[in-house]
């Protein structure tokens, strides 16, 4: 029995059967649903110094939520984490609405904590390309490296996504991608990446110990076995010193760049959101964003009022 399942096991029986729903039914991931387990454990543990629990659904009123997020706020908890966490919520007692366990949703009404705007680090287009050509190194670890590169800022993948590929899901100049939710979509690679994932493919081998029969794409040094998230994490980390650029540079930092420089050249909204794998626009919609001095750079060199100057600026009419 895995640990997760073990967790679940210890959980009430209405508990259990909405994170089974997540996996049966919505083909969540393991790492999801424990999350929504962690949520509701959270929430378990406030009921209890109330004398209430979430095997008792009914009993559950909209002041135990919001005294819970109150906790939350008083343990510092980041806003975002908080938003996570009510929708938590609001999936188990939907859940039970469903089933008939409740006849009213005690998460019914209260609105989710405003959201402090902050923007994806991201590098410009000067750095993501430093970085592209950061190791050329033609051994076989160098080329995974810039391979496992090309594909994060290429086609936007996350950390994840790039790790779980395997051979098969490389097609030509597009890729296989299974997402959150265990959903597929396919991506296109850059030229780019095509010709560095076909230059590591051709030293893929140097990387297998005994087994032959291993399928993943991005294989680790040591072990020969699929590359792992930390593993990943120092990959690019590594090659962002490499480039000289003044920040730590991660994973996800390359998919932002991608998204970012997409829609700055001109791609359109609807297409980023297909590309990244996002359920919702208002999820890619934060990527949009350009700094005053750009716009203001922008409308100088378009407008064609814009470098004029006004004659009757210095005269002091009144109407």
């Amino acid at each position: 029995m895995s640990s997760t399942n073990a967790k679940r096991n210890r959980k009430g029986e209405l508990v259990q059967g909405f994170l089974a729903f997540l996996s049966v039914e919505k083909g969540y991931s393991e790492a999801t649903i424990r999350s929504y387990g962690t949520d509701l454990d959270q929430f378990q543990d406030f009921l209890k110094t109330k004398k209430h629990s979430l095997e008792t659904p009914g009993r559950i009123t909209r002041d135990h939520v919001r005294g819970f997020l109150a906790e939350m706020h008083r343990r510092q908890l980041s806003k975002t984490s908080m938003g996570r966490k009510l929708s938590s919520l609001r999936a188990y007692f939907k859940y039970l609405l469903r089933h008939k366990q409740i006849s009213k949703d005690p998460t019914a009404g209260i609105r989710n904590p405003k959201q402090e705007k902050r923007h994806p680090q991201v590098l410009n287009v000067d750095q993501a390309v430093a970085m592209m050509e950061a190791a050329l190194d033609p051994d076989p670890e160098g080329l995974r490296d810039m391979a496992l590169a090309e594909v994060l800022y290429g086609s936007g993948l996350r950390i994840s996504e790039a790790i779980g590929l395997d051979m098969n899901d490389v097609d030509s100049d597009v890729i296989r991608v299974v997402g959150k939710g265990s959903k597929e979509r396919i991506v296109p690679l850059s030229d780019a990446a095509v010709k560095r994932i076909r230059r590591y493919m051709e030293q893929r081998h140097a990387f297998l110990k005994d087994d032959y029969s291993e399928q993943a794409l991005f294989l680790s040094v040591r072990a020969g076995k699929r590359l792992d998230r930390r593993q990943a994490n120092r990959i690019v980390a590594k090659l962002g010193k490499l480039a000289g650029l003044p920040k730590d540079v991660h994973p996800h930092m390359l998919r932002h760049s991608f998204a970012t420089h997409m829609l700055e050249a001109g791609a359109d909204l609807r297409s980023v959101q297909e590309l990244l794998g996002h359920e919702n626009l208002t999820t890619t919609q934060r990527y949009t964003h350009l700094d005053m001095q750009r716009i203001m750079q922008v409308y100088d060199s378009a407008h064609p009022r814009a470098g004029e100057t006004n004659d009757d600026t210095n005269n002091n009419d009144t109407e």
